[in-house]
């Protein structure tokens, strides 16, 4: 009779979703959002001025003046409104760092890794694609315009970080940057959204001069050349080609961001990416997208244009599709992509923290004012209710998030705390190095040496005490709550 062999189970990984970052991706993500914080302050701040500015009576006049004031060379076809000037212009920086951080992602973060991909990658699409939808059947039961169906699909992280650091929610590394992948995919779908569905007529001349600027500029890099005053010029002239051909404006910085190589190569201590991305993050944070929200969300705000918000199908469909279509899409993709793909939740995390990420994703200010801008071209009543729609929904979605976060905001300070615990004081987190015996042994050696010094300190005391209880008697002092020597008991 043959032996009986014992059966081998195979046993299902599971993967963690929304554990611990790696110590680099941990330092790259911190960065980033640092940034982002501050420029999300800015933002808040930049919007709140042109509300007052275009409701004052006194300056409403000055802020339509200004916003339309032109300047630029006409023979190039530049003569731009600032208006036009801050959409077009500015923001094209703004989709150049966008380019690099999904460049950065692809080769060297999240994304690079098809397994972890999945997860983000559906939750964006699932965040963009129930807005719209929303978005429709709003328009479709009030019988609206079905053009602004792209506007709430979008979500600034500048601004849900300029929430979080108001209301001093203290979100878990891995939260935060679950929420910046979510954006950098949004971003990605955006501009194909920009380029597929709101490119006028094509001028075929200037966009083969844009491609011919492109490739130069990616021959320039290949070759590693450097200098800011090769690609700076080049760079412009990329923009004004791309502008004057049809395609907007903004996808030639997409274009050079993800030219850039983002990988380290050997004793490289950044990438060419991160180094630029550095340098640029803090102009398109601090400057670009600021000014573009203080000439795009000045609208004129009154109770009757505050009741249209909720009662025509275009803006309510907005309102609607920010603050339940990206909470319940993101919310519902990553749920299903966890529950088919066998992944569990990270220790310390419940769904409920996904939602509110979810949830704070539904601020989606500053692509959202520009897909308006560009979905309602014609009509600029409608433009500036679709705005209005964009800050209400916005603002819901915000307070919403705000009052899930703070429900669980002492757990958070809590991982939080134990995340940056640097006990031995080697500037790494304790979390990377608890396990290993280098920092076991340090860890003991520290805890000896205080030991020494707390012995050290008392030792005088002690003496005292043993001089009161009687010179040469062989006096013990009493201890408080000592145990006697008869069967452990206390004295």
């Amino acid at each position: 009779m043959a032996a009986h062999r014992p059966r081998t189970r195979t046993r299902t990984r599971t993967r963690t979703f929304l554990g611990r970052l790696s110590l680099p991706e941990r330092t790259i993500v911190a960065n980033a959002l640092r940034t982002e914080t501050v420029g999300g302050v800015l933002l808040l701040l930049a919007a709140v001025a042109a509300l007052l500015w275009a409701n004052i009576p006194a300056l409403s006049d000055s802020y339509r003046t200004a916003g339309q004031y032109h300047l630029g060379p006409a023979a190039l076809g530049l003569d731009l409104s600032v208006q036009h000037w801050a959409a077009d212009g500015l923001l094209a920086v703004f989709f150049f760092v966008a380019g690099i951080e999904l460049k950065r992602e692809l080769v060297a973060g999240e994304l690079r890794d098809p397994r972890n991909a999945v997860l983000p990658v559906i939750a964006a699409l699932c965040g963009m694609a129930v807005p719209a939808t929303v978005y429709a059947l709003t328009n479709a039961a009030g019988k609206g315009s079905f053009a602004g169906w792209a506007v709430p699909t979008a979500t600034d992280i500048a601004f849900a970080l300029a929430v979080l650091a108001v209301i001093g929610a203290s979100l878990p590394s891995a939260l935060r940057a679950f929420l910046l992948t979510l954006a950098v995919v949004d971003d990605l779908f955006a501009i194909l959204i920009i380029a597929v569905f709101f490119t006028a007529d094509l001028n075929f001349a200037a966009l083969g001069g844009a491609f011919a600027g492109l490739a130069v500029f990616w021959v320039l890099l290949r070759k590693g050349v450097r200098g800011w005053y090769v690609y700076v010029p080049l760079a412009l002239v990329i923009w004004g080609l791309m502008y004057n051909s049809g395609v907007h404006a903004t996808i030639a910085g997409v274009a050079m961001g993800l030219m850039l190589r983002c990988h380290r190569r050997g004793g490289e201590e950044h990438s060419p990416g991160e180094h630029i991305q550095h340098v640029v993050r803090p102009l398109s944070a601090g400057l670009a997208v600021p000014l573009f929200a203080l000439f795009s969300a000045g609208v004129a705000i009154s109770g009757g244009a505050l009741g249209d918000v909720f009662t025509k199908p275009e803006t309510l469909g907005v309102v609607l599709g920010l603050v339940i279509g990206k909470a319940t899409g993101i919310f519902g993709g990553t749920w299903l992509t966890v529950r088919f793909t066998r992944a569990s939740l990270s220790e310390g995390l419940a769904w409920a923290d996904v939602f509110a990420v979810a949830t704070l994703a539904g601020i989606g200010f500053t692509v959202s004012l520009l897909i308006g801008e560009l979905a309602f071209k014609g009509d600029a009543v409608l433009t500036d209710e679709v705005k209005a729609a964009v800050l209400a929904g916005s603002l819901i979605a915000a307070a919403c998030a705000t009052a899930l976060l703070k429900v669980r905001n002492a757990r958070y300070r809590a991982l939080c705390a134990d995340e940056e615990r640097d006990e031995d004081l080697d500037g790494v987190p304790d979390v990377y190095v608890q396990d290993s015996p280098a920092y076991r042994l340090g860890m003991a050696e520290m805890l000896e040496r205080r030991a020494a010094e707390h012995r050290r300190l008392a030792a005088p005391k002690a003496a005292r005490g043993g001089v009161r209880g009687g010179a040469g008697s062989g006096a013990v002092a009493e201890v408080p709550g000592g145990a006697s020597e008869e069967n452990d008991r206390p004295a």
